[in-house]
């Protein structure tokens, strides 16, 4: 039987009410907190806003986020035209640090959300065991998403009530922060929406001012093309020279616009053990390793976490530009066996690298790297290498 609301009547309030409070409840016994409710009406107000950062070029380099693929993900009806209620649900991830190895300027940084088992695989079975439970309470439509679909994860929640946006455009939730994984049900179960809550950053602009790539030119506005996220992730390409000695020693993610936020300083660590770093690897891995990695302990190393996204000549590349960036000497073996042996993507990242760490073993390696290679690219990143230790 429908759940569906027949046209001209309406569910009594309190059954209403108590079939959202079994929903939620079930949501949270599912470790999604928090749990809001909205409904599947148009989010005309992020259509408009992510229509207009599409043409101001702001999102290039994702060609797979495109206008019409954000405009349906704006009308949930589009994906699912039974849809009556969206339930909106959150991960906790903000895993506490493990004890940090001394200082040695070769280990780079990894964005807190990587730390532990790829959420995209924990959401999927977690919301698929919900919906199969809604289905007992007459739901007979439903679909779900984690951060691949279409739907505006940010805009539901901030509608659903879980909480409003920071100036860095990410969601902040109460007691939470924005260490947060969100997704989505849709559903046809009539359900009682939660309201927007009435909070805001007011004066606060910290997240801004820290960019060091001016990736957030305005409150709410991202530039994806400046982003360090972006770039370490996304980006299957060379890294732009002028972004390259802002990243410091990021080489997957960004935390900086988070860990700066007032907001996130009081957010409650997860008691999820499957986005704890089981060792100090997963947060500062050693990019000497990195470097040193093939495409087979690549996929044994990364296959059940989110750094596999990146690829190993990415990640690999990330590496060069953060021992660039770090300065140091004891690099120049290992960069200088990449630009003999790795792929050409990595090897104009470690003739940069070189370039930076310089002295006369990097030279040396400049110069007998030049004499052998054939990639334009790689050449044009050796000669500039070579020109800057002149």
């Amino acid at each position: 039987m429908t759940s569906r609301i027949p046209t001209g009547t309406s569910l009594e309030t309190s059954a209403l009410r108590d079939r959202t409070r079994r929903v939620k409840d079930l949501a949270r016994s599912h470790g999604f907190d928090p749990v809001g409710i909205t409904t599947a009406d148009p989010f005309d107000d992020a259509e408009r806003v992510i229509v207009d950062r599409l043409r101001e070029g702001l999102m290039d380099g994702l060609p797979w986020y495109n206008e019409a693929r954000a405009r349906r993900g704006c009308h949930p009806r589009e994906i699912l035209p039974q849809a009556v209620s969206i339930i909106s649900v959150g991960l906790n991830y903000h895993a506490p640090s493990q004890p940090q190895p001394p200082t040695d300027g070769l280990r780079g940084r990894i964005s807190r959300y990587a730390w532990g088992r790829d959420y995209h695989k924990v959401f999927e079975q977690r919301l698929r065991a919900l919906v199969r439970e809604l289905q007992a309470l007459g739901g007979e439509s439903a679909r779900f998403y984690v951060d691949y679909g279409p739907i505006p994860d940010r805009a539901v929640a901030q509608r659903a009530g879980l909480g409003w946006y920071g100036k860095n455009t990410n969601l902040l939730a109460p007691g939470l922060g924005s260490w947060l994984f969100l997704g989505e049900v849709l559903t046809d179960l009539p359900l009682e929406p939660d309201r927007p809550l009435k909070k805001s950053c007011g004066s606060c602009i910290q997240c801004i001012p820290a960019c060091p790539t001016n990736a957030i030119p305005a409150p709410y506005v991202i530039d994806n093309t400046r982003c360090i996220s972006y770039h370490t992730i996304e980006n299957r390409g060379p890294i732009p020279r002028d972004i390259r000695p802002l990243m410091g020693d990021w080489v997957f993610g960004c935390d900086i616009c988070q860990d700066v936020c007032p907001v996130n300083h009081h957010s409650e660590h997860t008691g999820d053990p499957v986005f704890l770093a089981s060792s100090v690897e997963e947060q500062r891995p050693d990019l000497l390793t990195i470097l040193d990695l093939d495409d087979a302990e690549f996929e044994r190393r990364f296959r059940s976490s989110p750094v596999r996204r990146a690829t190993r000549a990415g990640l690999q590349r990330n590496a060069c530009v953060a021992l660039g960036n770090a300065g140091d000497t004891r690099a120049v073996p290992s960069l200088a066996r990449v630009l003999r042996e790795g792929e050409a993507l990595v090897r104009s990242h470690a003739a940069w690298a070189l370039g930076r760490i310089g002295g006369v073993t990097a030279q040396d390696a400049l110069a007998a790297a030049s004499r052998r290679e054939a990639d334009r690219e790689v050449l044009e990143e050796l000669a500039l290498a070579i020109e800057a230790l002149r």
